[in-house]
C-alpha cells in the first residue's frame, strides 16, 4: 500500500493523515468543506512544529510530511489512486452509509474501505458496499499522532486477507493493531462510555462535584486524566452518540445516556471544541465550571 485516503479533516482525520504521510505514504486529505481542509493542514503543520520543539523530529522531516499530503474537495479525485481509503466523517450511521455507497462506486476494486468509527456496526457499513469483504475498522484513538492503539475490527464478512493487510500496515505506522470483533462500542468504548456515563449521573446526583470526581479517578484510580475532562476532550456530542448507538444495539439500560449529558448537549455544551462542557474553556477564564444549571 501506497496512496491512503482520509475522508474528513477534522480532528481524528488530520491526525490520521499526519500520521502516514509522517511514515512515508503518499496522503490525500478529502473534505467537503476547503475552510475545513485548510484547518486540516494547519493543525499537522503546528503538531508537527511541536515535535520539532521536543527534537522528535526535524525541519527537514515536517517539510517531507506536508509535501505527501494532498487536499481536495472532490471524492472522486481523492479516491482515484487510493490502495485504502480510512472514514473519519462524524459519527452518523446514515452518513457512513452514504459515504461508503459513493466509495464503492468511485474507488478501484482492489481498495480497502476503512472506517473510524467508535462504536457503529461495520457489518451495516459494510452492507452499504458490493465490497463487504474488503470493509473494515480502524479505530484510532485522539491523539492520533501520540496514542500507540488502533481497534481493528472486523465486520461480519471481513475476509482474513483484508485483516492481515490491515494489521501489517498498522505496525508499519509505528502503532499497536488489537483485533476485536464487530459488537456496539467493539471493546475500548463499550468500557469507557459506561464509565463516563456513570461520572456523569454522579455529578447529576449531586453525589461530588466536577473536580472532585476527577480527582478520586486520577489520584485513586491512577488514571491520567478524570472521566469527566476525558468526555470534554473526546466531545460529549460524541460521547451521547455512542452511548446511544450502545443503548439501542444491546437495548439494555445501563448504556442508557445521562440527562444531564442529554442536556448539556442540547445547550451546544459539547466541550473543548465547544470552549465549555465540565469545565470552561474560553480565552478569559480557564476555572472550571460544574454544568449544575444543565440538571433536569
Amino acid at each position: 500500500m501506497e496512496h491512503i485516503t482520509v475522508i474528513g479533516a477534522g480532528t481524528m482525520g488530520n491526525g490520521i493523515a499526519h500520521v502516514f504521510a509522517q511514515n512515508g505514504y503518499h496522503v490525500n486529505l478529502v473534505d467537503v468543506s476547503s475552510e475545513a481542509l485548510e484547518r486540516g493542514i494547519e493543525t499537522i503543520s503546528n503538531n508537527l512544529s511541536r515535535m520539532i520543539s521536543k527534537k522528535v523530529i526535524t525541519e527537514k522531516e515536517k517539510a517531507s510530511t506536508l509535501k505527501v499530503i494532498n487536499t481536495t474537495t472532490s471524492m472522486k479525485e481523492g479516491v482515484a489512486k487510493a490502495d485504502l481509503v480510512i472514514e473519519a466523517a462524524t459519527e452518523n450511521t446514515s452518513l457512513k452509509h452514504t459515504i461508503f455507497k459513493e466509495l464503492d462506486s468511485l474507488c478501484p476494486k482492489k481498495t480497502i474501505l476503512a472506517t473510524n468509527t467508535s462504536s457503529i456496526s461495520i457489518t451495516q457499513i459494510a452492507a452499504a458496499t458490493k465490497r463487504p469483504d474488503k470493509v473494515i475498522g480502524m479505530h484510532f484513538m485522539n491523539p492520533v499522532p501520540i496514542m500507540m492503539l488502533i481497534e481493528i475490527i472486523n465486520g461480519y464478512n471481513t475476509s482474513k486477507e483484508t485483516t492481515d493487510k490491515i494489521m501489517a500496515l498498522s505496525k508499519k505506522i509505528n502503532k499497536i493493531p488489537t483485533e476485536v470483533n464487530d459488537y456496539p462500542g467493539f471493546v475500548a468504548n463499550r468500557i469507557l462510555m459506561p464509565m463516563i456515563n456513570e461520572a456523569i449521573e454522579t455529578l447529576f446526583q449531586g453525589v461530588a462535584g466536577v473536580k472532585e470526581i476527577d480527582t478520586v479517578m486520577k489520584l485513586g484510580m491512577a488514571h491520567p486524566m478524570g472521566p469527566l475532562q476525558l468526555a470534554d476532550f473526546i466531545g460529549l456530542d460524541v460521547c451521547l452518540a455512542i452511548l446511544e448507538v450502545m443503548y439501542q444495539g444491546f437495548k439494555n439500560p445501563k448504556y442508557a445516556p445521562c440527562p444531564l449529558l442529554v442536556n448539556m448537549v442540547a445547550a451546544g455544551k459539547n466541550g473543548v471544541k465547544s470552549s465549555e462542557g465540565f469545565y470552561d474553556y474560553s480565552a478569559s477564564r480557564k476555572a472550571e465550571k460544574v454544568a449544575s444549571q444543565f440538571r433536569s
